[in-house]
């Protein structure tokens, strides 16, 4: 009885000036949402600066909302289903305008990060609901256009991001760059209520996966506590990372153990058995993991070692959109018309070229240089997503759609937080390891370092002040060596990606099923 209830619910598209101002409300919403990954990225050094802790430690500004929000994700179904879609969309909307007014007040890493998390699991709903009210607000032959229209928005947000964090940073002060969300958070709510408060979903009660939840925030909770404070503790030579390391493992095996048998789990897992669910996921985690963890290294080298103020870091990967803005409507009319395996693995042969580049930079290169990278992988990006949510989604029945949907959101956004943390880790110890070599061939017996010290002591430097800018130098170059280590690592990674995407079955034999039972 329920099913005709449902369908007897779905209200009409909208039309004219009410379709265009939807459009343009829940666009605003994701936009505020993903702005807000990638706006922080170049504001770490400044908020690490003014609380008081290193660099490393300001990363879990950032890894804290992508833990807190990957959680929240798988939640949405059962939120819509307690408290309608629209009611838990605009709710989602106020708390993290709350949320980010609590952020921009924070006077300790502490404070930032509680808000931070608050904010990332106030979030959890907004992108999977914001595409769901986008998608029944058009006809169904219009669908293409609302997913463009959705999928634009998420790449305008994080050219825009940078460039508005770097110069809000630079400018004003870096609580702004979540003040702003202010405004823009009201002026979406209040338009998406005003216009959809009567398309409301049918709400009935169904019961949560408490064991399940609990599970999943222990281990996921603890693995990310173990990869931001890893580094700090000297890894498994210390007590605490040990007792995380088994905390998370324990709670993981049980969550699986639990999730396999519960009759309403919180994650489906189930959905695992299917191969192109397992490897488009698989691929789609690890992909964004790699990339995430390089959109966070990158600031952090222009500022700490390149000397780039965060505007001017913004500006170097500002164009990452431009051409993805551009592909993105090709991509989208398309992709049901060629295999999705090819777009992928253009995207990963994208990924790989451009931190093949990266690998390539020195401390002599200038700012163009390292801007045309980010050019090139907007091309990576607009054949990125689409591709791989197709290869996820195929041969799903519509029941399924928004647990994969939850699922697949769920495993990007914690590889995403992980991979944050992964990066700036490995990074700093590559940077004192190469810092050991370059400090082996600095001494008084080495003609150069000689020649180097009178000629930095004739210049009017004490021998102690010419040290100091001798490793200075020092650390600039072995923080370069360790990103061109790490780009070059992650050129291979998306290389051996191209092979899982293959693993996949060609769509054409698992799409039929699915058309049919849509068509039903």
């Amino acid at each position: 009885m329920a099913t005709p209830n449902s369908v007897q619910a779905v209200p009409p598209p909208l039309h004219g000036a009410m379709l265009v101002l939807a459009s343009m409300a829940l666009a605003l919403a994701t936009f505020m949402n993903v702005l807000d990954v990638s706006i922080a990225n170049v504001s770490i050094q400044a908020m690490s600066g003014d609380l008081g802790v290193s660099v490393s430690q300001g990363t879990w500004v950032i890894t804290s909302f992508a833990v807190a929000n990957a959680i929240a994700v798988p939640l949405t179904g059962f939120l819509t289903q307690r408290f309608g879609a629209v009611r838990l969309f605009v709710s989602s909307i106020v708390l993290f305008v709350i949320a980010s007014w609590l952020c921009g007040m924070s006077t300790s890493l502490g404070m930032l990060i509680v808000f931070r998390v608050i904010q990332g699991a106030v979030a959890g709903p907004m992108i999977p609901l914001s595409q769901s009210l986008l998608l029944s607000s058009y006809p169904k032959e219009k669908t293409g256009l609302a997913l463009t229209i959705w999928s634009m928005t998420t790449l305008v947000a994080p050219v825009a991001g940078p460039l508005l964090g770097g110069w809000i940073t630079d400018n004003i002060s870096w609580p702004w760059i979540f003040y702003i969300n202010i405004p823009i958070g009201l002026l979406a709510a209040g338009v998406t209520w005003a216009l959809y408060r009567h398309r409301e979903t049918p709400t009935r009660k169904v019961p949560i996966d408490y064991v399940g939840l609990g599970l999943l925030i222990v281990w996921v909770g603890a693995l990310q506590i173990l990869l931001d404070k890893g580094n700090e503790l000297d890894w498994f030579h210390s007590t605490q990372i040990v007792s995380l390391a088994v905390v998370s493992l324990v709670a993981f095996c049980f969550f699986l153990v639990w999730e396999l048998t519960d009759k309403h789990p919180v994650v489906d897992l189930s959905l695992f058995r299917r191969r192109n669910f397992w490897s488009g996921t698989l691929a789609l985690s690890v992909g964004y993991g790699v990339f995430f963890g390089n959109v966070v290294l990158m600031p952090l080298w222009l500022q700490q070692d390149m000397g780039y103020t965060a505007t001017i870091a913004g500006a170097v990967l500002a164009p990452v959109g431009l051409l993805a803005i551009l592909f993105s409507p090709f991509v989208g009319k398309n992709i049901n018309k060629y295999d999705p395996r090819w777009f992928a693995t253009i995207a990963f042969s994208v990924f790989a070229l451009i931190l093949w580049m990266r690998s390539q930079f020195t401390v002599q290169t200038d700012f163009v240089t390292i801007m045309i990278p980010s050019l090139i992988q907007g091309i990576a990006m607009a054949t990125f997503f689409v591709p791989l949510v197709t290869l996820i989604f195929s041969g799903l029945s519509p029941d399924k759609i928004p647990a994969a949907s939850g699922l697949s959101n769920f495993a990007r956004i914690m590889a995403g937080g992980f991979g944050a943390s992964i990066y700036t880790s490995v990074w700093v110890n590559r940077t004192a390891a190469h810092h050991a070599v370059l400090a082996e061939h600095i001494n008084f017996a080495n003609p150069v370092s000689q020649s180097t010290m009178n000629m930095l002591i004739n210049m009017g430097m004490s021998e102690q002040q010419a040290l100091a800018f001798v490793n200075n130098l020092m650390n600039q170059q072995a923080a370069t060596l360790a990103v061109n280590d790490l780009s070059w690592l992650s050129a291979i990674l998306f290389v051996a990606l191209i092979g899982i995407i293959w693993l996949a079955r060609p769509i054409k034999t698992v799409a039929k099923p699915a058309e049919s039972a849509g068509a039903h």
